[in-house]
């Protein structure tokens, strides 16, 4: 499976975007994570294909929103309400099989990733 994000630029702070990332073969999980110059990739939001479960990062909950086309097999990130905080490289992942929802925070459970898109936030 391929993912393709894309979406990504500049926003003033209290700005929206909108992230996409379309997968070239169905996935059982699919999730945004981001990675700030000099950290960790950190998990943002994960959901389920099938039920629509989600699972969000704290600081980000009441701000993003995540949802899905099956017809495209595309998920999309909506961010809004933006801090320079959120400014990373954000990138989309897929897992091909279930696995309890408190794990999908953890990148090495993912066996798809898609490129980067960079995401700046400016005070």
């Amino acid at each position: 499976v391929q993912l393709q994000a894309c979406g990504g630029g500049s926003a003033q702070a209290g700005g929206s975007l909108r992230l996409s990332c379309a997968a070239s073969g169905r996935t059982y999980h699919m999730a945004w994570f981001r990675q700030a110059p000099g950290k960790a990739r950190e998990f943002v939001v994960a959901l389920t294909w099938s039920g629509g479960a989600t699972y969000f990062l704290e600081s980000v909950k009441g701000r993003f929103t995540i949802s899905r086309d099956n017809a495209k097999n595309t998920v999309y990130l909506q961010m809004n309400a933006l801090k320079p905080e959120d400014t990373a490289v954000y990138y989309c992942a897929g897992r091909a099989n279930r696995i309890v929802m408190s794990a999908l925070r953890d990148p090495d459970m993912y066996d798809y990733w898609g490129q980067g898109t960079q995401v700046t936030v400016s005070s």
